[in-house]
């Protein structure tokens, strides 16, 4: 694996601004954006259900359930693996689970970006949040069920890189910037082997 490729994966709550981060890396910094969400979109679309939070949820779900906690990142292996062989550098967006993160760090290498905001911000963000509004009980429910049955927060706690988004678009680009200078230091020390 070229260090220069070793995919960067965008992690966090929902509304943290991990799209707004990811979009920042394709857009400022070249990477190629390979979104998790897509498949949960993309099978609600195949089975004709109405768009929202609570058919999203529904379909993680049975996902999960009928194909194991890293089924998101199993089926994404194909579009990273072209990227990465093809030598274009990659955004994940939408990493959820510590077993997408293991699969993932074990199948392609990878280094994680935590992004964070403050909750009351969060809940801001998501009642107005474009396409696929959630209400303050909606966020509350899929933290807590992200965090007790996805193990979202073992990717989030063990990331390489954090970033906090409690501020304008600007000083978002500016803590980004600042973010990608250690980037090459936490895609070495992924390259590292463990010391044994």
């Amino acid at each position: 694996m070229d260090a220069a490729n070793l995919p960067v994966a965008v992690v966090g709550m929902a509304c943290a601004g991990k799209s707004e981060v990811s979009g920042q890396l394709v857009t400022g910094y070249g990477l190629e954006s390979i979104y998790f969400g897509q498949v949960v979109l993309d099978e609600i679309a195949a089975r004709g259900l109405q768009p929202g939070p609570q058919s999203e949820r529904q379909v993680r779900e049975e996902l999960r359930q009928a194909e194991g906690m890293d089924v998101m990142a199993r089926r994404s292996l194909g579009s990273i693996h072209a990227a990465v062989d093809a030598g274009r550098k990659v955004c994940i967006d939408g990493l959820y689970s510590g077993a997408e993160w293991q699969l993932l760090t074990q199948q392609v290498g990878l280094v994680t970006l935590a992004v964070h905001a403050p909750r009351w911000l969060r809940k801001q963000l998501a009642a107005s949040r474009p396409g696929r509004p959630l209400t303050a009980s909606e966020l509350d429910e899929r933290d807590l069920t992200e965090v007790r049955r996805v193990d979202k927060a073992t990717p989030i706690a063990l990331a390489d890189l954090h970033v906090v988004n409690d501020g304008t678009l600007e000083e978002l680009a500016a803590r980004i910037a600042a973010l990608m200078k250690r980037l090459p230091p936490a895609i070495s020390s992924r390259l590292r082997p463990p010391a044994s």
